[in-house]
Order: structure tokens, then C-alpha cells, then sequence
């Protein structure tokens, strides 16, 4: 899978604590934009035609087996093609001693290359993990995102509703922030996002009236996070006489964002409701509905009522409404 973003080999040799063998210039100059890697199997035996020059390859045991069994002249031009396609890096797993041609190979055509002593599965296994985070599909919200009992819990609403003071109810409460007013979410696999704050805004607060504060400076290390999935989307507005809330949370409502679908609930605000043990109360029940339980259908059964005539009555109403 290929990404409009790109990541510093820098921060790949970094993330993964990389031995350089042969470095050609500045690795932070030199940006990978895919997510998969390559171990030249097909590629040793001259065949080239899904070949992907945006990936690092990878060579472990078995590639370094196959190339010591055939001769050095038949080894060199291995190597001298498929380098002249010029990928971002060559990684080398298990620590092997890289053969005389495989370092002229990378020489002439200066290609970076590293080494490391994690077995190639290993290896393939965290890079992949390392890049499908950081070439991520993302986008950027405005709401704040905490961690209330594991769950990640994005806050969203019109501006001066009370997302940061919840936030702050909540951090003194002993959860975590990890976002306040722009969360950079990443669709880090088909079922998962994960959120983060951006760099230059990251654990700071924004409360009316105070002004700007540092929540890790004046609540510690424990009040906050640097990223966390996004389990669930709360909605706070302003409490709305005419509008018909919510009551039994029989069914569940979603929203998409990247594609995946998030559970979400509508809170009204108004003088008097606790916010923060309202959303711990919504963490926690989200977590049941997870593994299975309901509340609301269980009193319904214990009630004796037939749970389908009472959604298709819900949809009516909705519909009247």
C-alpha cells in the first residue's frame, strides 16, 4: 500500500534501532512512502514485473542461501539490477555478514544499508507495524480526545460548549488527556483508529477565562497520553427542549470517519448534569456493549417486552419526529 505521506529513513533506523553499514547521505533526507517491504525472491531470478521500487528490502536467511549458491559474476549482476531500481533502503536481518557484492552493489548505485540482529519475521513484522502507523490515512478534528477507564473517548461539539473543562473534570478524576482542540486521527488499520495531538499544541488546554494551560506540567505525567484508539464519539450540545433524547440505548448509533464506524452518543448539557461521571458511566457501559451486554435489553426481557416492536416503534418515532 503506497501513502501521500512520507517518513524519514531517520526515524526508521531510530524506531527500530538500526545498524548503518553504508549510509549514501543524510537519512533524514531520504523518505519512504510505502508500507510494505520487499524480500527479493522473485527479484534474484530476474523477474521484475510487480516490482515496487517505494519499498525496503529485506534479506534473511534465505535470500543471503540463494545468492551464496550461485557464482560471484552471476551474484554481482544480481545485485547491480536490482539496486539500479533504485529502492529507498536495504535492511539486512540476523546480523549476516553482507557479501563483497552486495556491498559494492549499494556503493555504486548508493543505496542505503543497514543491519540489525532481530530475525527477518521479526523484523518485516515491526516495520510494517512502524510504517502502517506513520503513512496512516488521516485527517484532523476539532474536539478533544481522553481515556477514561481504556476507552478512547473523542469529544466533539460547537465551540464553548465545555469539551476542555469536561476534559479537566475528568484528568482530575485520574484519567488521561491526549488531545485538546485539534485531534489528528489515523486510520492505522481496516478496524482501528488511533488519535494524537499535533506536535506544537500537544498537552496543552485551552479554558476560557484562565487562558492556556499546561495539563502535564500542573497534573503530571499520569494526566496524560501521547495517542490512543478512538473507541467511541461523544456529541455534547446544548440541551434542546424540543429535541427527543435518547432514553433506553437499545440500538446503537454510528459515525464514520475514514471509513470506519465509531459508536456515538448525543449528551445534552445544561446547569447540573456532571459531565465527567456522565461520560465515565458512557465509557464503561461502552465497554460492556463490547463484550456483549446490554442493560437496556436485559430490562426489557426482564420486562417481558418483545425488543423488536419496541425498536420499530423508536424508528417511527423518529421518522414522525
Amino acid at each position: 500500500m503506497s501513502s501521500n505521506f512520507t517518513v524519514p529513513l531517520s526515524k526508521v533506523i531510530g524506531e527500530l534501532s538500526l545498524d548503518t553499514i553504508y549510509m549514501p547521505g543524510d537519512p533524514e533526507d531520504i523518505l519512504i512512502s510505502s508500507t510494505d517491504v520487499n524480500r527479493p525472491g522473485l527479484e534474484l531470478n530476474g523477474f521484475y514485473d510487480y516490482y515496487d521500487t517505494r519499498r525496503i528490502l529485506i534479506f534473511g536467511n534465505a535470500e543471503a542461501s540463494f545468492l551464496r549458491s550461485i557464482s560471484s559474476d552471476k551474484r554481482s549482476t544480481v545485485l547491480n539490477e536490482i539496486f539500479s531500481q533504485k529502492p529507498p533502503a536495504a535492511i539486512i536481518a540476523r546480523s549476516i555478514e553482507p557479501m563483497s557484492e552486495l556491498l559494492e552493489a549499494v556503493k555504486v548505485h548508493e543505496i542505503p544499508l543497514l543491519t540489525t540482529p532481530e530475525t527477518t519475521s521479526s523484523l518485516v513484522a515491526s516495520l510494517v507495524s512502524f510504517m502502517n502507523v506513520e503513512l496512516a490515512p488521516r485527517i484532523t478534528r476539532h474536539g478533544v480526545l481522553v481515556e477514561v477507564y481504556g476507552e478512547g473517548i473523542l469529544l466533539v461539539g460547537d465551540s464553548g460548549v465545555g469539551k476542555s473543562e469536561t476534559a479537566i473534570e475528568l484528568i482530575k478524576r485520574g484519567h488521561r488527556l491526549i488531545a485538546d482542540d485539534a485531534v489528528e486521527i489515523r486510520k492505522v488499520s481496516a478496524k482501528s483508529l488511533v488519535g494524537q495531538a499535533p506536535d506544537n499544541i500537544r498537552h496543552f488546554i485551552e479554558l476560557r477565562g484562565i487562558g492556556i494551560i499546561n495539563a502535564r506540567r500542573i497534573f503530571g505525567m499520569g494526566a496524560v497520553k501521547l495517542t490512543e484508539k478512538i473507541d467511541m464519539v461523544i456529541n455534547l450540545e446544548i440541551w434542546d427542549n424540543n429535541k427527543v433524547y435518547d432514553r433506553m440505548g437499545i440500538d446503537s448509533e454510528y459515525t464514520e470517519i475514514l471509513g470506519i464506524k465509531v459508536p456515538v452518543l448525543t449528551i445534552p448539557v445544561k446547569p447540573g448534569r456532571n459531565l465527567a461521571i456522565i461520560i465515565e458511566v458512557a465509557a464503561m457501559n461502552n465497554r460492556q456493549k463490547k463484550m456483549g451486554y446490554n442493560a437496556a435489553q436485559e430490562l426489557m426481557q426482564n420486562l417481558g417486552m418483545d425488543i423488536s416492536v419496541l425498536q420499530e416503534s423508536e424508528k417511527k418515532l423518529d421518522l414522525d419526529l
